[in-house]
């Protein structure tokens, strides 16, 4: 980075949108992995003509430029891992342009929060289902480029099942429009499916256009204690073929409830394999029922030895603490986790947690899980300290093996939390050199100097 590119972004941004300082590189840094790569610049375009001036600059001077949200995600995808501009949205573009109620959209601006948005609309009596951990934080556009899932995904899907269309800027500047705002639209390829999950790598989102639906009007929470593990993940599947799908169906296997325990003292059933906490919706109050008398049956054919239905909104909170605590709580087992949100076909569950009780057997180290078993997504992990290099080689020991058992039972490295540089070394496990070679052919289409977001997802 020169002087006159700082100099470039200045008069055009204002000396108050760029920054070059010490303290602003060390603060945008950091992603939610902890890992340190500091930029050279931070700049805050005000709308999307900046970023399209910014990216043709960057685009004719080969100088790198790391699109970034909030920092949430727990990849590195947001990393400016090869120095040059960390480009932030969270600053001015982070409005919500319209919320139409006739044909049940919103259309925002990438540095929206996703439960500012989940607020505004819900205020209308409308509904944007897609919720991750990181909901009260968590951009709009990170949540795309990621395609978050979260806890309602059981149910209501994922962050793609809600896009409808895009506005993004290439790296070369122009302005490109992905979809349409139309239920139905097959004209051209899917332009706006490449760029859902594509990490910042193909183009920089600068618009939003998303589906709502219509709130239900009733809720409750369940919870289902169960001896085995096994038994539990039985109970998943078989529930949700009895034609049962619950908004949200999580799960806790016994390390992470020790661990809720230890750090909480909830009375926890410290000695049950595993417990799952679901919650159903509706809007007739006898729908509500059916779903519970149907979970109550098929949890209790699978081994549940405690069920629970929730009177209020105080005792759903309550079933509900343990699942939400469980990531801050598993760390009495060691200084640092190593996380992974592997995913399976549901009824691949049993030989999975299976698979990692053995590998932890095996390397000598735990692996409390817990996580979105309604979708088979389980957040697998591998406890170490984190000063000791020795035990740091070891859990990436097991890490690899997790993943070569999740790509053998037909699933995925990655539920919702996306590649970028922690799970990079890894896609071979999940893809062939063909397939590899054709993400590498896309991201060549869009991006041939190669300066946004490079070399994420192993391209």
């Amino acid at each position: 980075m020169e002087n006159q590119d700082i100099e470039f972004f200045q008069n055009l941004l204002g000396s108050e949108n760029v920054y070059a300082d010490k303290a602003h590189r060390i603060a945008y840094a950091y992603d939610a992995t902890r890992t340190r790569y500091e930029p050279d610049l931070i700049v805050f375009p005000r709308d999307e003509k900046d970023i399209s001036k910014i990216l043709g600059y960057c685009n004719e001077k080969k100088i790198i430029i790391t699109p970034r949200g909030a920092g949430s995600g727990f990849t590195g995808g947001a990393l400016p891992a090869h120095g040059g501009i960390v480009l932030a949205f969270e600053k001015h573009m982070n409005k919500i342009l319209e919320i139409d109620m006739e044909n049940m959209v919103a259309v925002v601006q990438p540095g929206v929060v996703n439960m500012d948005l989940q607020k505004a609309v819900e205020a209308k009596g409308l509904f944007y289902p897609p919720d991750p951990a990181s909901e009260n934080y968590s951009t709009l556009g990170g949540n795309v480029s990621e395609n978050a899932g979260g806890m309602r995904a059981a149910k209501y899907g994922i962050t793609k099942d809600y896009v409808m269309a895009l506005r993004a800027v290439l790296p070369n500047g122009e302005v490109i429009r992905a979809g349409k705002r139309t239920i139905k639209d097959v004209a051209g390829y899917n332009v706006a499916g490449i760029l859902i999950a594509s990490e910042g790598t193909l183009a920089c989102i600068s618009e939003i256009t998303l589906k709502l639906i219509a709130k239900p009007k009733l809720s409750q929470s369940v919870m289902g204690v169960f001896a085995l593990v096994d038994d539990a993940m039985n109970a998943v599947y078989k529930t949700m073929a009895a034609g049962v799908t619950p908004v949200a169906m999580e799960f806790l296997d016994n390390l992470s409830i020790r661990a809720v325990e230890e750090k909480f003292h909830k009375g926890l059933p410290i000695d049950a394999g595993a417990i799952l906490i679901a919650d159903v919706d509706g809007n007739l109050q006898v729908e509500i029922e059916n779903q519970l008398k149907t979970l109550e049956e098929k949890f209790k054919e699978n081994g549940c030895i405690a069920f629970k239905i929730a009177k209020d909104a105080q005792e759903s909170a309550d079933l509900w603490f343990a699942r939400r605590n469980a990531s801050q709580s598993i760390t009495v087992y060691g200084s640092k986790k190593l996380n992974e949100d592997i995913t399976v076909p549901r009824n691949k569950l049993p030989a999975l947690l299976q698979a990692i009780k053995e590998i932890a057997q095996k390397y000598d180290v735990k692996v409390p899980c817990f996580g979105h078993t309604g979708d088979g997504n389980v957040h697998t992990n591998v406890m170490v300290d984190g000063s000791d290099p020795q035990q740091l080689e070891i859990g990436h020991q097991a890490i690899e093996e997790i993943f070569k058992i999740t790509v053998a039972l037909g699933g995925t490295l990655s539920g919702e939390h996306g590649i970028g540089l922690s799970k990079a070394p890894f896609m071979h496990l999940a893809f062939s050199d063909a397939e590899m070679e054709l993400f590498r052919s896309i991201k060549k289409a869009f991006d041939p100097n190669n300066i946004l977001n490079p070399f994420k997802m192993g391209l």
